[in-house]
């Protein structure tokens, strides 16, 4: 019964030893394992082995992605405006040693860094930077938080200003800024549709004004054309008679009788009760009528002899 009850203590105690040994780790956690109080080694997920009462677990870490909340803070912007700000990091931890033995509380560090990092971030900026630069500065607190986590084992992926709250004294300034912005583009806009205007109407004069001085000109053109064409005609038909006085000297004789034969005519076929008929005299007519025989004869002659 002895030996029953010794070997059965010796199998309990095999069973505590072979429980305490075997950790289970879950996926996505990290612990790490004292050995005699001093660091020796990192539990990870899945079945692990440890010397029980001689290692101990020290911390234990999840290494999916946290989020971190920064509390409001009132800081002040370069000119001097005092506003409220907070923000949200997203961190992960990816060695577990470092987080244990490198800072003290890792969560409580990367809080007071991002708080510390928008106050001097938000000092170097005027409050329209700040609001309208969200941005440039996420991107300047995650540098800065990055950089300092990476030696404490944990990596931050993401910073996000959540909100900025401005007193409502510098809203209501600010609306009336804008109010006044919004006045002053109105007023550059109608300026600049009606400056558009007068050039579009002194362009369309000015058009206008070429288009008659350039059909003025073509006008004179093509009147100074015609006084070229009659003159033309005029001399050809002076040449002409010409021409013919050199050949029958009582050629001008018949233009001449010709006209006073035709305004006589005229003069005498008019029914105006105040006309006066002066009667040449008989030689200058028997005369103008004998020219007129005399170039009719001349022309008809050569007709005659080839008769």
């Amino acid at each position: 019964m002895e030996f029953l009850g010794f070997t059965g203590s010796i199998i309990l105690l095999i069973i505590i030893f072979l429980s305490l040994s075997v950790k289970i780790v879950p996926q996505a956690e990290q612990w790490v394992i004292e050995r005699l109080g001093r660091y020796h080694k990192t539990l990870k997920g899945g079945i692990n082995f440890i010397i029980p009462f001689v290692d101990q677990k020290r911390s234990q870490f999840n290494t999916q992605e946290q989020i971190i909340d920064i509390p409001e803070q009132q800081v002040i912007t370069k000119d001097n405006v005092s506003i409220g700000i907070d923000a949200v990091v997203f961190m992960r931890i990816y060695d577990a040693q470092k987080a244990t033995y490198e800072i003290l509380d890792l969560k409580d560090s990367v809080s007071q860094l991002a708080q510390t990092t928008l106050r001097s971030e938000i000092g170097r900026l005027e409050l329209d930077e700040t609001l309208s630069s969200r941005t440039d500065l996420n991107a300047a607190l995650l540098k800065a938080l990055d950089e300092a986590s990476g030696t404490w084992g944990a990596k931050v992926s993401r910073v996000e200003v959540a909100d900025i709250i401005v007193p409502q004294k510098v809203q209501d300034s600010m609306e009336l800024m804008l109010e006044a912005e919004r006045k002053r583009r109105a007023v550059e806009t109608e300026a600049q549709g009606q400056k558009n205007a007068t050039i579009r109407v002194a362009e369309g004069e000015r058009q206008k004004a070429f288009l008659e001085a350039e059909a003025l000109e073509r006008t004179a053109e093509a009147k100074r054309f015609e006084k070229e064409q009659l003159a033309t005609g005029d001399q050809k038909a002076i040449d002409l008679i010409n021409e013919a006085m050199n050949k029958n000297p009582n050629a001008a004789e018949f233009l001449l009788s010709k006209d006073r034969i035709a305004a006589f005519s005229g003069i005498a076929a008019s029914d105006s009760a105040n006309k006066v008929v002066v009667p040449i005299e008989t030689g200058e007519l028997i005369g103008s009528l004998s020219a007129i025989a005399s170039v009719l004869n001349s022309s008809s002659s050569p007709i005659n002899k080839k008769d």
